[in-house]
């Protein structure tokens, strides 16, 4: 079919490069992949997370009968926003929804979802794959690297978020996803505009990466260099840049998933990470480059 061409990894990879480059080489990435995150930062983040995965879920449902949408409707393998909420409720309290708001720079994420919506259904494909595609890919593997950095208790508080009660095999869950994405049928003119709108996915949460990494030179908090270095500073071993392993990992390259396990698990003395949307552009990068 068609839309199957779309979803190839050249066409994919090559279609959002500029936009992996920019997150890659952005201040906050950097900051934490050198573990130079700030704790409060993590809340945020979360919180913003909320905001987004129920814009998404909202408009899913309005739109789950949709031709095009229909073959994608996982709701209780893939939905977030309940995880998310108590995630919420675990680092604020009860009292959560009136400590939270949606942030200057996931307001405009979230308006676009809920105009997707109503006007162009359709471009819901291109946000659903986006997050939750990233979330099963490159998240899952900083679950635990979470939990141990911000001491998080072990039977998951604070880290619902990627955990899928739903899906016990992240790998054929996504061959399947994948695999009803080859099947919807469109034209060219939809293809590109699903290409453009993963891309401005990506840029929102460029977005948010941003306006947090703006929000940290406020927080007085002390950081810790952990040794983790950005793509650009590699002198070229790309092996040693944590996207290029995670890529390695979810494709099946277990010498690549091993060496990425080592390179989180030197990492003992972590004592703060914004591991929720760090997770998250971990996961997009992976999923991109798949």
């Amino acid at each position: 079919p068609a839309y199957a061409v779309f979803f190839q990894q050249g066409v994919l990879a090559a279609g959002t490069k500029e936009s992996h480059d920019k997150a890659e080489n952005s201040p906050f990435v950097k900051d934490f992949l050198r573990g130079r995150i700030k704790r409060e930062l993590f809340k945020l983040g979360t919180a913003a997370l909320y905001y987004v995965y129920s814009a998404i879920e909202e408009e899913i449902e309005k739109n789950k009968d949709h031709p095009m949408f229909a073959p994608l409707y996982f709701p209780s393998e893939l939905y977030r926003r309940d995880a998310l909420a108590k995630d919420l409720e675990y680092l604020y309290g009860e009292d959560w929804e009136s400590k939270i708001s949606c942030s200057a720079a996931t307001r405009p994420y979230v308006d676009r979802i809920h105009e997707v919506g109503r006007d162009d259904p359709v471009l819901l494909v291109a946000h659903a794959w986006t997050r939750y595609m990233g979330d099963l890919s490159g998240g899952q593997i900083l679950k635990k690297v979470a939990q141990r950095a911000l001491k998080l208790p072990p039977t998951g508080e604070g880290v619902n978020f990627y955990h899928f009660e739903g899906i016990h095999n992240p790998t054929a869950f996504k061959r399947l996803y994948r695999s009803r994405m080859n099947e919807l049928e469109v034209d060219a003119e939809t293809k590109k505009k699903l290409l453009d709108e993963a891309n401005l996915a990506f840029q929102y949460n460029l977005d948010v990466f941003t306006e947090l990494q703006e929000i940290g030179k406020d927080i007085k908090e002390e950081v810790q260099d952990i040794g983790f270095h950005a793509h650009g500073d590699m002198g070229g071993d790309s092996s040693k840049c944590p996207y290029y392993a995670a890529k390695m990992a979810v494709s099946g390259n277990t010498t690549y998933a091993c060496n990425f396990a080592k390179m989180l698990l030197r990492q003992s003395t972590v004592q703060v990470i914004l591991a929720t949307w760090v997770a998250a552009v971990a996961g997009l990068a992976a999923w991109y480059l798949m």
